[in-house]
């Protein structure tokens, strides 16, 4: 069975109404706001990846930006341009979180400041939306978790998978147990990039207060290609690990329920990011789940796109596929399970977005929806910390070329 969804139906199938995204009915809550009140937001790091998702909370009704903050001229003017006109700017994230008109926050910064921002902006008051990973290494998410309880603050971790449609509507095939035993994931994503050059910005350093860029990263020199690439120096992010398997991961743990991992084997190469990247451009690694008898098999690259971004829950029964626009169900020979798969939107199997299919304005609109009314978002804190614990450990064995053993 091929079923089509145009974005209409499905988010009216999956209670994701079109009118919530126009004009919610909210219950008022402690703490909460009215579905007349405005939600003041104030974003931090309006690099490419902030701009985005401001792109998409200037479609949410009841919500204003009002405040941008960025280290770099360039980004926080980029930043101004989707913001309120009369928005504040600021190169200092401090001053954002002193204000009384910014209600919440978005942390669009790189990997190194997601925790010392969340807790500061929870300590402060407001909630937060944080890109993922939440966390740079194991040892930040007990104080992550530890704020979030301690002020009470709404806390949506940006794995935006929970707020796909297709993803919700996957979990009910799985928990109906028509695909059997689930002892296998399968989790991938795949690209082929042309990323392996040192372009020339022509940043003028002057421009950016490099010191706070930095924060609790070690002291060196204003380095303007890792400036813009961060994600792949250890001092800032983690590689493909932390910044892409965390998605697929993250709905694993979801789906299955899965505790932190007994151990981690990977392995890692620099095909051709050598001399360019610290982090490894292909990697691979196996994650075991003793407790609940599941094994989680990840593999990564940027020098061939075939297997895509997907994630594979392997029965006894039936396969269950799912992308960032569908799933499909798989049956094994001789099973009874029901070969069937739902499409949404229009890009290739595996791709890194579908048209139909807005993950990251869901997820922001569940946030709103959960500052209103005060309920645990789709991703919340434990959630964050615990598929970027993988991305950790997954990490630590390649950087000490040993299987890395769960000892918390």
């Amino acid at each position: 069975m091929n079923t089509r969804m145009n974005r209409r139906s499905l988010l009216k199938s999956t209670g994701i109404a079109a009118a919530g995204l126009a004009s919610a009915a909210y219950s008022p809550a402690v703490w909460g706001f009215a579905a007349n009140e405005t939600i003041n937001v104030g974003c931090i790091g309006t690099g490419g990846r902030c701009r985005r998702l401001m792109s998409r909370l200037n479609e949410i009704p009841g919500v204003q930006i009002t405040a941008v903050c960025d280290v770099w001229d360039h980004h926080l003017a980029e930043g101004k341009k989707l913001a309120d006109e009369k928005a504040a700017m600021t190169k200092s994230y401090h001053e954002m979180l002193e204000r009384k008109d910014v209600d919440a926050i978005v942390i669009g910064s790189p990997d190194h400041w997601h925790v010392p921002m969340t807790i500061d902006a929870c300590e402060a008051g407001k909630d937060v939306y944080v890109e993922k990973p939440l966390t740079h290494d194991l040892d930040e998410g007990d104080r992550a978790i530890f704020a979030q309880r301690k002020t009470k603050r709404i806390v949506q971790v940006g794995t935006q998978q929970r707020s796909m449609p297709q993803c919700q509507e996957a979990l009910k095939i799985l928990e109906s147990g028509e695909l059997g035993e689930i002892y296998k994931v399968h989790l991938t994503w795949n690209r082929n990039s042309e990323r392996f050059t040192r372009p020339k910005y022509n940043i003028d350093p002057k421009t950016v207060v490099w010191k706070d860029f930095l924060g609790n990263a070690p002291d060196q020199p204003f380095d303007e290609y890792r400036f813009r690439n961060w994600r792949w120096f250890w001092d800032f992010g983690g590689g493909i690990f932390t910044d892409l398997m965390v998605h697929w991961i993250d709905v694993a743990y979801w789906f299955l329920k899965l505790d932190n991992p007994s151990m981690a084997a990977s392995i890692g190469d620099q095909f051709r990011s050598q001399g360019l990247w610290e982090t490894p451009d292909t990697v691979q690694t196996l994650l075991r789940y003793p407790k609940q008898n599941v094994q989680c098999y990840f593999e990564g690259t940027f020098v061939n796109a075939r297997n895509a971004a997907m994630i594979e829950f392997m029965g006894s029964e039936a396969t269950l596929y799912i992308d960032r626009g569908r799933y499909e169900v798989i049956p094994e020979r001789n099973s009874k399970a029901t070969k069937r798969e739902l499409i949404i939107g229009k890009a290739p199997r595996g791709s890194d977005f579908f048209d139909e299919v807005d993950g990251a304005l869901m997820h922001l609109q569940n946030w709103v929806d959960c500052i209103r009314t005060r309920k645990t978002p789709n991703c919340p804190v434990e959630e964050g910390v615990r598929s970027a614990a993988a991305a950790h450990l997954a990490n630590q064995s390649f950087r000490t070329g040993r299987v890395a053993n769960w000892e918390r």
